[in-house]
């Protein structure tokens, strides 16, 4: 809870190319802490590199509401870096993070406030997508999550997403990472505290196109496997010695026709179809080594994991992590 002349809410937004919906955003939050007699809170939106006219309309908020801020990236450092920097300057009692699409609704903030109140430290949501999803998008979620829940150390519920409350002590405690490869949703998961589930019905975007590419969509999975959990190392190990037992009972199996029996060996075919199948799994488990390789080479030059050009938050001016 806040305290006398602590901001009780924070609500942290990044936001990339969104010029369309900033000024709808604003006017749904204000009328949701209207609704909560919030009187101190501040809107912090990420500006992520954005090309177009996002940032000038988040200043001309500012004109209005000095309760309005912006952290200006230097260029695009992506989603999940841009949560990241608005956790690190975030002042308030408890801090909600949301996208600037209006898909993440705004009225839920109420709610999520409420359970905050009543003691939830982390008010997490899932996506319950019951209309226009295609059946590539539906299918593609379910097989990341049941992958990652397979391959990370503590299971991650199926479509959870980054609208989410996080109490004060939270916020403190995910500051202190430092992480290159940042993935939220399966870093809050590991942290504890008391944490509460609330299911939510996406709304259509309202102005603008999605950001995310099916290429984006791969990277992004592919990342939150990887930072959550070494499994997939391990995973390369058994497949490993699976394919080199099958290799030994066909050795064996070589062996026996060429001694006890007058067949000759054929199958060219098969055999360059089983080298090429098993040239293909080592480059694949190569791979995995070599994304692990490479966020340690990243992590180990300790650069800034976002750099901010401008901000209206003059006590972390020319701050950087």
């Amino acid at each position: 809870m806040s305290s006398s002349g602590q901001i009780e809410l924070s609500l942290v937004i990044p936001t990339f190319n969104e010029e369309g919906n900033v000024q709808r955003l604003y006017n749904e939050i204000l009328l949701v802490l209207q609704q909560l007699q919030i009187t101190t809170y501040e809107v912090i939106f990420i500006d992520d590199g954005s090309s177009d006219q996002s940032l000038q309309r988040i200043e001309a908020l500012r004109a209005q509401d000095t309760n309005v801020h912006y952290l200006q990236f230097s260029r695009n450092y992506g989603h999940q870096h841009a949560l990241k920097a608005g956790l690190d300057h975030a002042r308030g009692a408890a801090v909600i993070s949301l996208d600037a699409d209006l898909q993440h609704p705004p009225a839920l903030i109420a709610d999520m406030v409420q359970l905050w109140r009543q003691g939830a430290e982390v008010v997490y949501t899932r996506r319950n997508d019951k209309q226009n999803v295609g059946l590539f998008k539906k299918l593609s979620a379910k097989a990341f999550y049941w992958l990652a829940n397979r391959l990370s150390e503590v299971p991650i519920e199926e479509g959870t997403a980054d609208f989410r409350l996080l109490d004060r002590k939270v916020v403190d405690a995910i500051k202190t990472f430092k992480e290159s490869h940042l993935f939220l949703r399966g870093l809050i998961p590991t942290l504890g505290f008391k944490q509460v589930a609330l299911d939510y019905e996406p709304a259509a975007r309202f102005s603008g196109q999605s950001k995310y590419s099916l290429g984006k969509m791969f990277h992004f999975a592919i990342n939150g496997i990887t930072s959550s959990s070494a499994k997939p190392l391990y995973f390369s190990i058994y497949l490993g010695l699976f394919f080199a037992f099958l290799a030994f009972v066909y050795g064996c199996y070589a062996i026996y026709i060429a001694v006890f029996t007058d067949a000759a060996i054929t199958g060219w075919t098969s055999l360059i179809a089983s080298v090429l199948f098993i040239g293909g799994i080592q480059m694949i488990l190569i791979g995995i080594v070599g994304i692990y390789l490479g966020k340690l080479f990243v992590q180990s030059k300790q650069r800034p994991t976002y750099i901010i050009k401008s901000n209206t938050l003059s006590s972390t001016a020319s701050h950087e992590e």
